[in-house]
């Protein structure tokens, strides 16, 4: 097993060329390119897999237009896949208008914007990780118009939604709704093709199937203070050393933005990809981001474009949460001295640090457990959000 850090000025040299070339991105004539890019979040099990897991506050984080499904599951459901804000944009010199099919194998589209037509439309019963399951988005006559300049929806709460906008995309239109890209996320009953255990004080990161490690960055945040470490691996493991928490700034945003450019997406996509989730990629914690293969996307999450595009760029990232014993020992200190402010700073990953505490435990303790842990910080309500404002803002 060979593995190697990337030396940090060869991917700063990278940084600063997407930054030298994110002025307006260039579309050949007659074409239509789209780019894609999300996250496949989960959290890493004792053994390296993935577990099945439910985030402890589950309140919207999207505006009050995004549409959902009628029991608004994304904050309810447990799955071993978060699946993150994938975002469609199409580039065009010209008008033209496409239609588009997202298949979510193994997994529930729960939001989505513009309006489209979603099966299941009211999935009671769910249990996305059944044999055959899937869930479809179907968004017909997309208008794709590169000289319009309409007004986009927005409400009176900022919102990270909005930073998705800050691309050369093209305006588009399905029916009375317009937006800068077609948008869904949902929740997958799938393992990712990627793993990562502590063993020993290191961390150990496995590529399933043989497939190689490629570009890893690996974040630690611990009571605000920060490292990272960069990974290339040709190879399918490696075992590196934890980054050591240091310099409260240090996060690896242009290491990413790099990472993303290299895999196909144009600067400003990269770039409103890293500002989109800034805020929760570099949260306390550990975890690992990777790269998906395109080849695993296309399975897992087949798309389909009418016409087909000239060009299609499909970039997600994997985030890996790997729960520390540290992060354990601290929720049950936490709970033992009704500390609401150090179980907080472990946000959606609560529970499952709660529950990774409770291993062993009788029922009657994982109860008692949940109980007192509701009792010292509810958890917020699912798909609450605030009520628009009737104003449009451009972005």
């Amino acid at each position: 097993m060979t593995h190697r850090v990337a030396p940090l000025a060869i991917l700063l040299g990278a940084a600063t060329l997407v930054a030298a070339g994110s002025g307006r991105t260039s579309i050949p004539e007659a074409s239509v390119v789209a780019h894609e890019w999300g996250t496949f979040t989960s959290v890493a099990a004792v053994d390296g897999g993935s577990e099945r897991w439910l985030p402890y506050t589950g309140a919207s984080d999207l505006p009050c237009f995004v549409e959902r499904s009628t029991q608004n599951l994304k904050g309810t459901l447990p799955g071993t896949v978060r699946m993150e804000t994938p975002v469609i944009y199409f580039y065009s010199p010209a008008p033209t208008s496409v239609d588009v099919r997202v298949w979510f194998k193994h997994g529930l589209i729960t939001e989505w914007y513009p309006r489209a037509a979603v099966n299941p439309p009211t999935p009671f019963n769910v249990t996305p990780s059944s044999p055959g399951f899937e869930s479809t988005a179907a968004w017909s006559r997309v208008a794709i118009a590169p000289s319009d300049n309409p007004a986009f929806p927005v409400d009176h709460t900022t919102n990270h939604y909005y930073t998705a906008r800050e691309t050369d995309a093209a305006p588009l239109r399905v029916a009375s709704q317009t937006e800068k890209f077609l948008f869904y996320r949902g929740v997958g009953g799938f393992a990712v093709p990627f793993e990562a255990r502590i063993d020993n004080g290191r961390l150990v990161m496995t590529s399933m199937g043989g497939a190689p490690i490629g570009d890893v960055v690996v974040f630690r945040n611990h009571d605000g203070r920060a490292g990272f470490a960069l990974l290339h691996d040709d190879g399918p493991s490696a075992t590196v050393d934890l980054p050591l928490p240091g310099d409260r700034s240090a996060t690896p945003l242009r290491e990413l933005e790099a990472l993303l450019t290299a895999r196909g997406l144009y600067p400003r996509e990269a770039a409103a990809m890293v500002n989109t989730w800034r805020d929760s990629w570099f949260e306390e914690g550990l975890r690992v981001f990777y790269l998906l293969p395109r080849a695993w996307i296309d399975d897992a999450l087949p798309l389909d474009i009418r016409p087909a595009p000239s060009a299609l760029v499909r970039t997600f990232v994997g985030r890996l949460e790997v729960l520390t014993t540290e992060d354990v020992s601290e929720v049950r200190g936490g709970m033992a001295s009704g500390d609401v402010a150090l179980l907080r700073k472990h946000g959606r990953f609560l529970q499952s640090i709660l529950d990774r505490s409770l291993v062993g435990a009788t029922p009657v303790q994982v109860e008692a457990a949940n109980a007192r842990m509701n009792a010292l910080l509810p958890p917020m309500v699912s798909g609450g959000c605030a009520t628009p404002e009737s104003s449009q803002a451009r972005k």
